[in-house]
């Protein structure tokens, strides 16, 4: 059952490709049980496997009902906040996952749409971002990796379960942490902007 207080679920990744931290699951843990515009911020860890973090991250949206899910991936080489607005319904992976599956051309989700966009407000998201001095875009590809993996299966949810009906959801990257290579990103700053695309996502 859902909880009396309204909830946020923020989804992190665990590390993958050999390395030993992943920023999105460090952040999303840093503001796990934190109330922000009145809902209480529930965090999750996803393996990066393909299929295993649709399943972690689907039985969380039956058991915590959010208001708001807000899925976070690492993506090396970027330098900033981007803020994804399209998922598309595509595995093709050039690494493979924790579990050594590497997908080439394989839908998400046969017979499913070809994409579905972010319901965040993206621009507002983004521009909340900038205001705090931290860099920010709006992104047009996820990538083909378990991000837009677990990303379309979120959104085709929110599409087509009844009782996901008026659920907001999206995906966010993050760069890497200054450790794991340039260019890179404090982690306090890597919390402090989810924070922002939160509140910004549940007043928008």
């Amino acid at each position: 059952m859902p909880p009396d207080q309204p909830t946020v679920l923020l989804t992190g990744f665990d590390p993958f490709a050999g390395a030993t931290r992943n920023p999105s699951r460090e952040a999303v843990q840093a503001l796990h049980g934190r109330v922000l515009a009145g809902h209480r911020v529930q965090a999750l860890e996803l393996p990066t496997v393909f299929g295993a973090a649709w399943d972690t991250l689907q039985t969380a949206l039956a058991t915590h009902r959010p208001a708001l899910v807000v899925c976070v991936g690492q993506a090396g080489g970027r330098s900033g906040f981007h803020i994804e607005r399209v998922a598309i319904n595509v595995d093709d992976a050039t690494l493979p996952d924790n579990a050594g599956q590497q997908p080439h051309n394989r839908p998400v989700l046969p017979g499913a749409p070809a994409a579905y966009f972010s319901s965040l407000p993206l621009h507002a998201v983004v521009d909340g971002l900038r205001a705090q001095g931290l860099p920010a875009e709006v992104s047009n590809s996820a990538g083909t990796f378990v991000c837009n993996h677990v990303f379309y299966c979120l959104m085709h949810a929110l599409a087509t379960e009844p009782y996901m009906q008026g659920t907001r959801g999206g995906f966010v990257h993050v760069p890497w942490l200054p450790e794991q290579g340039s260019p890179g990103m404090a982690l306090a700053d890597v919390v402090r902007g989810l924070q922002v695309v939160v509140e910004v996502s549940l007043e928008g």
